[in-house]
């Protein structure tokens, strides 16, 4: 997992839509206190920095030294690279202590983790009561009824090179484990559905498909599945390479407490 997406870390941040404000305000209404958060697999820290408006502090920590190199500088954002190796002591150790943490968020990540460890991590972590955790994912982008169908096809194309633990994005979290008390954003086994508009160039939409593991993943094995013709597919199905349109990210959230 530590090199997934290394070598796009200096694209992620562009490529990336960025999350609405009223999630983080949604979320933030959720727990009693307001001092500690924790953003778990923070890649650049996209959801680090929109939590750090509602929280003293956040904690941001990835397995990833690349991406951690990219985050977006936050003056209440501290940046940890985590290793697989630390202990789960350390990880409480640094995050803060046991029972400290207001809000857990991880965005897009959640299904790669060891799950059975992060989350009893978590259980460690989170106040109770009025701690609150919250995972989410998106898997691909519409736009119209052209470009929708070649959207699909490539992103069938790349299921062979993803990786095994990306299922239960591919299924929009309905199938991730999720041993936390609904909160009523989602529960374990029905994701609330979320509509997340980006306004992107032709190129910025390639950028997110460069950014994509899989993408990366094929092309070390020499399969190129951003070829000049696919390019150009996806450029007539955009309405030019001058068009500027609205993507909607699809979004899938859960949100729990610690059972009592």
């Amino acid at each position: 997992m530590a090199g997934l997406f290394d070598k796009q870390a200096a694209i992620y941040l562009d490529a990336r839509p960025t999350f609405p404000k009223e999630w983080f305000s949604m979320l933030s209404a959720l727990t009693l206190h307001h001092s500690l958060a924790w953003d778990a697999g923070t890649g650049n820290g996209q959801a680090a920095i929109c939590v750090a408006e509602h929280y003293d502090q956040v904690i941001a920590t990835d397995i990833s030294e690349e991406q951690i190199k990219h985050a977006i500088p936050n003056p209440r954002v501290r940046y940890f690279h985590t290793p697989s190796s630390m202990s789960d002591d350390e990880i409480v150790s640094l995050v803060g202590a046991e029972h400290s943490v207001d809000l857990v968020t991880v965005s897009v990540a959640v299904h790669y983790f060891d799950l059975e460890r992060f989350y009893s991590q978590v259980k460690r972590l989170l106040r109770k009561p009025g701690g609150i955790i919250a995972v989410w994912t998106y898997n691909t982008i519409s736009v119209n009824s052209e470009f929708d169908p070649v959207m699909r096809r490539f992103y069938e194309s790349t299921l062979p090179f993803q990786n095994p633990k990306a299922k239960f994005a591919f299924e929009c979290y309905k199938t991730l484990p999720f041993p936390f008390e609904s909160v009523g954003v989602g529960c374990e086994g029905q994701p609330t559905t979320l509509d997340m508009p980006k306004e992107m160039s032709f190129e910025g939409m390639l950028g997110l498909l460069r950014s994509w593991s899989a993408v990366n993943t094929a092309k070390d094995q020499g399969v190129d599945l951003l070829s000049e013709n696919v390019v150009k597919e996806f450029e007539d199905a955009w309405g030019g390479s001058n068009t500027v349109r609205t993507a909607i990210f699809k979004t899938y959230m859960i949100a729990g407490k610690v059972k009592q």
